[in-house]
């Protein structure tokens, strides 16, 4: 779903619009609409926004002036200028803009629309990147890939055996082609398939795809090496151009990035038809502190909310300095996996590291400390999990997971951590729809209680920690109508009780539900029932 921002002084314009909009192609458009150019950089601040339609003259700062702010921040972005004013010079400059159209509003509805939808289809034809992948595996030396990403790894895994020398480390970038320099911070992405393919090669393809399509949207405003760890995640390592370095504040290039990755998002489900949730450092690091935030990253991804859901996580902590035992972290990193398998339904997953793990616990070799210190991790999780999905009442005995001395052996002990392992599993599998219906109750709930406020797609997945257009496919999924669709109802309906129970003035009935113009309101509500609000209330009073 792309997004449409309509910016323009004259409110009936941009009323008028913005219904036209909502109303010719809600599966396909999000509408947003600002009455000033400050406003509608507000919109750009808080989400991307694939096309502007904008008036060129405005009070205070102009269309073009507008859109020259807009190409800075978000150069992808396309504008569509629509004026009264036929003034050769300023479609003169607006031709001289990149990703920009030039429009008089004599020319009407039907031709605004017509070219709204011959820039989505502009937009969708440049996600559509399979000759650019085609073409990139076939120049690609496959020698130094396999060399750099082998480096790449290495340094993930444990940046603190090779950046003992600067020198030496930048000299290794420069061999391997890694364009980053190592005296200044860098910023990582890992991205993950919701729903990772079954068969190796497959994925091994769709990894490299995701690669350059996440690359092929960044590079205009980073230098950045990406790779696939060992986990089967994609991952980016970033810094701004050198000649933006100075330009780009911390916040402006991450919410560059964030809205970059939903692109990726787009993109990768347009030409690949795969589902990719996304981690962001929200700041970035000294390359001494590459491991930990990478392992923040992959921990970040895990704990969060399930498969199916494209994400795009911002990680705003950027504390490193505590210090545990090698060992500690590794198997604490291994139970976090786990929980984050078992949270978010990757059941396979979850068991092949528990059986890992439990398998450990029967082992001869293995020391009575590193037992007991496997056994309570495990039991920890399988506690902590029965307590916060409410579970008590199903598995009644669980107080004995934390008392290891009352099992006869060991081999009892493990068994039970199985029984009660397969119970959550069992739990987890019959859980996700009834998750679903609250999320859609929850959302259906705030409609209704406050229809006066802004209702907007992208509000209403900041308040339900959704991405907007997965929030918009899984409203539609399971209530087949969209979010639109049913806020107009809601406000129609209430809009019916209160002309019926109330002596409320109509432009205070608009404001009520959500209408700050008593124009649009009337529009909408003859267009939904076949008459104006005075003569909806005037039928009331024939009967």
């Amino acid at each position: 779903m792309y997004r449409l921002l309509i910016v323009d002084d004259e409110e009936i314009i941009t009323d008028s619009l913005y219904e036209t909009f909502a109303r010719h192609m809600p599966d396909r458009l999000d509408v947003c609409k600002a009455y000033s150019a400050a406003e509608a950089l507000s919109w750009m601040r808080r989400s991307r926004i694939d096309i502007v339609l904008t008036d060129i003259r405005m009070p205070g700062m102009s269309g073009l002036e507008l859109t020259e702010q807009i190409q800075a921040s978000w150069p992808n972005c396309r504008v569509i200028f629509l004026t009264g004013h036929s003034d050769f010079d300023y479609a003169y400059r607006a031709f001289q803009m990149s990703n920009v159209r030039y429009l008089l509003k004599t020319e009407g509805y039907d031709k605004v629309l017509s070219v709204v939808e011959n820039v989505m289809e502009e937009i969708r034809q440049s996600h559509s990147m399979l000759e650019l992948l085609e073409r990139s595996r076939e120049v690609n030396s496959q020698l130094a890939v396999i060399q750099q990403e082998e480096y790449l790894r290495k340094l993930l895994q444990d940046c603190t055996t090779i950046i003992s020398n600067p020198l030496v480390m930048q000299d290794e970038f420069t061999k391997r082609n890694i364009l980053l320099q190592v005296n200044s911070p860098v910023y990582l992405i890992l991205g993950r398939f919701n729903t990772p393919p079954e068969t190796g090669s497959e994925l091994t393809q769709l990894q490299e795809s995701v690669r350059i399509i996440g690359s092929s949207l960044m590079h205009e405003r980073t230098v950045y090496v990406s790779v696939t760890d060992h986990h089967g995640d994609t991952i980016w390592l970033l810094q701004p151009k050198q000649e933006q370095e100075q330009e780009i504040a911390n916040d402006k290039l991450v919410r560059f990035l964030e809205g970059t990755l939903e692109l990726v998002q787009e993109a990768c489900m347009v030409s690949l038809g795969v589902s990719i949730a996304f981690s962001l450092s929200g700041r970035s690091c000294d390359w001494s502190e590459l491991t930990k935030q990478y392992e923040r990253l992959r921990l970040l991804q895990w704990m969060k909310i399930g498969d199916g859901v494209s994400m795009v996580l911002t990680d705003l902590r950027n504390d490193f300095s505590a210090g545990v035992p090698k060992e500690a972290i590794r198997l604490s990193s291994r139970i976090e996996i786990m929980s984050g398998y078992l949270e978010t339904g990757r059941i396979q997953p979850f068991y092949d590291s528990f059986e890992e793990l439990a398998g450990e616990l029967l082992q001869q070799e293995i020391t009575m400390e590193r037992a007991m210190e496997t056994y309570y991790h495990l039991a920890l999780l399988l506690h902590s999990t029965i307590n916060r999905w409410g579970l008590q009442d199903k598995i009644p005995d669980q107080r004995s997971l934390l008392h290891l001395g009352e099992y006869t052996c060991m081999k009892d002990a493990v068994q039970y951590l199985y029984l009660v392992a397969d119970e959550l599993v069992r739990f987890k599998r019959s859980n996700e729809q009834e998750r679903a219906n609250i999320v859609i109750h929850s959302l259906c709930s705030y409609v209704k209680e406050n229809l006066e406020k802004d209702l907007s797609l992208v509000r209403l997945a900041e308040l339900h920690h959704f991405n907007p257009s997965y929030l918009s496919r899984f409203f539609k999924q399971e209530m087949g109508i969209n979010v639109s669709e049913f806020i107009d109802d809601c406000r129609i309906r209430r809009a019916k009780e209160l002309l019926q129970n109330t002596n409320l003035m109509v432009r205070e009935v608009a404001l009520q539900v959500g209408y700050e113009a008593a124009h649009s309101f009337t529009r909408l509500f003859k267009k939904l029932t076949g008459m104006t609000p005075q003569e909806y209330r005037e039928s009331l009073l024939v009967r």
